[in-house]
């Protein structure tokens, strides 16, 4: 069991009720994570400041949702497989098979996305190292940019927070996203731990 504070907006500290109070006020509740990330104002305000600059990346919101949910895939974050899940499937709209071969480790559908999906992944598990990679060249060949390359980067940073976070407080999952429960694919059962 953890022994990290959920917080609340009763117990936060002061730099962290703005953000706990927007998300309250947006979702009707706050996200297990965030209650966590309170602890330290400024990591729960990087956090929301990176997610705000993706939003704003070259990246469409379902390549952001594919971005999101390959680094949490390759971090093996329970959590985040869950909440980015029902993001991608409820807010933007994701096709269902994409996201059923994100969480399953699988290629996805579409040529160009599964080309993002692995040039994310090799970004992960490469430690960044991937700068004379297949999954580099195919990047590119598939008509990404250099533009998006460095945007995949803060994509990896805004998720290693969050994934890192999860797996040192212990999160616990939210009602609100049980229906995407996720537990890694028995085929990746190795890799667990």
């Amino acid at each position: 069991m953890s022994t990290f504070t959920l917080h609340t907006l009763d117990t936060a500290p002061a730099g962290s009720l703005p953000i706990l109070d927007a998300a309250d006020k947006e979702l009707g509740f706050i996200p297990n994570l965030y209650a966590h990330l309170a602890g330290s104002p400024v990591t729960l305000e990087a956090y929301k400041q990176l997610g705000a600059l993706l939003e704003k990346s070259a990246f469409t919101p379902v390549e952001q949702q594919l971005i999101l949910l390959a680094v949490s895939f390759e971090n093996r974050c329970g959590y985040c497989m869950a909440a980015h899940s029902f993001i991608a499937r409820n807010m933007v709209k994701a096709d269902a098979a994409i996201i059923a071969a994100l969480r399953g480790g699988q290629p996805l559908p579409d040529a160009k996305l599964n080309t993002l999906a692995n040039f994310v992944r090799a970004v992960v598990r490469e430690r960044g190292w991937v700068a004379d990679s297949n999954e580099l060249k195919e990047f590119f060949a598939a008509g990404y940019t250099q533009q998006h390359a460095l945007e995949v980067i803060l994509g990896v940073a805004m998720k290693t927070i969050s994934n890192y976070t999860n797996h040192l407080t212990e999160t616990p999952l939210d009602a609100a996203f049980a229906g995407e429960q996720w537990e890694l694919p028995d085929d990746y059962a190795c890799c667990k731990s």
